[in-house]
């Protein structure tokens, strides 16, 4: 971590000096649920570039991170070759940034240490909203198909058979920035079944889908909710046996994690980043080795106004606020 916050600091220091630099002007401008500090002029829901050039960023090294799920160490190895091909595109030193959970991954982008992201699809709003996150794509299948679902699970034995078992016993979340880990289960488990927590139900939260997972398939928690293509991967690898664990619930198809930049990038730089998405050769790469495993194979482009939707919708249903403290 200290390596990082070395390698970063000019860039960071020069990012928090366009945020703050650029917070008057913001306030003038229409900025709907974004911070004061951001622009929306063309109403696509997300933080404008700003226009004067002092308050764009242009950074020697680029710092990725990856939504902080399972294991960094893995996924920095699955990232390897794609970053390699990203600094060949901006022509900038990229490194990966192991983030630990949600709050850290938000709070970096926002204080200008993270310039290149994967947020989970629950995060997504908040990193627009807060940090000036400007998403623009997605991994999908070859055949364009894409998103996940949420499962609520439980282990053979655990004498819960149907959601309504739930009651009285413990169920595990991820994080409540989580759209699958808490939200959608949430708003679920309320509208459908009449379960609230506390009520009927003990909430605990794991921090992650593969703790979640794991602390199902060990017996440690009766039930969990979770997302299914962080499962998914954890069977394709051999960390938990598919025996292991019975769905209780599915829900419709989510979009995924969100790909995109920091707002205060040179529109140049931006561009540059986008390309480096659409145009990287997944085959025979270290991410095609490891998200081939839910079917991806591909940049699919997309708007954060349509695709996140229905994610706006679950967190209105939820009361969710978008304020950043």
């Amino acid at each position: 971590m200290k390596f990082v916050g070395t390698l970063i600091s000019t860039a960071a220091l020069a990012a928090g000096l366009a945020f703050f630099g650029g917070a008057a002007a913001a306030q003038e401008c229409p900025h709907g649920d974004l911070d004061k500090r951001f622009c929306d002029v063309d109403g696509d829901l997300i933080a404008d570039i700003p226009t004067d050039p002092a308050q764009q960023v242009d950074p020697d090294t680029l710092i990725f991170a990856y939504t902080p799920v399972e294991d960094p160490a893995v996924y920095k190895t699955a990232w390897a070759d794609f970053l390699t091909y990203l600094e060949k595109e901006t022509g900038k030193k990229v490194v990966f940034f192991p983030v630990q959970n949600n709050a850290a991954q938000i709070e970096a982008m926002r204080s200008g240490r993270l310039h290149i992201a994967g947020f989970n699809t629950g995060s997504n709003p908040l990193a627009v909203n807060c940090a000036g996150f400007r998403p623009f794509t997605i991994m999908a299948s070859p055949d364009g198909s894409f998103g996940y679902e949420m499962e609520i699970i439980t282990y053979p034995g655990s004498g819960i058979e149907k959601m309504e078992d739930i009651k009285g016993r413990k169920l595990a979340f991820t994080a409540p920035t989580s759209n699958s880990g808490f939200k959608a289960p949430s708003a679920i488990l309320k509208a459908d079944y009449d379960l609230l927590p506390d009520r009927d139900f003990e909430p605990v939260f794991s921090g992650k889908h593969d703790n979640s997972v794991l602390g199902v398939a060990n017996k440690d928690y009766p039930a969990a909710a979770i997302a299914n293509s962080v499962m998914t991967r954890m069977f394709e690898r051999g960390v938990v046996d598919r025996d292991q664990i019975v769905t209780l619930y599915k829900s419709q198809t989510f979009p995924t994690t969100g790909y995109g930049v920091v707002y205060n990038l040179t529109p140049e730089l931006q561009e540059k980043i986008k390309n480096a998405f659409f145009s990287f050769n997944w085959e025979g790469t270290s991410l095609q080795e490891e998200f081939q495993k839910n079917g991806e194979g591909q940049f699919l482009p997309i708007t954060y106004k349509e695709y996140w939707d229905v994610i706006r919708k679950i967190d209105k249903a939820n009361d969710v606020s978008y304020a950043c403290k």
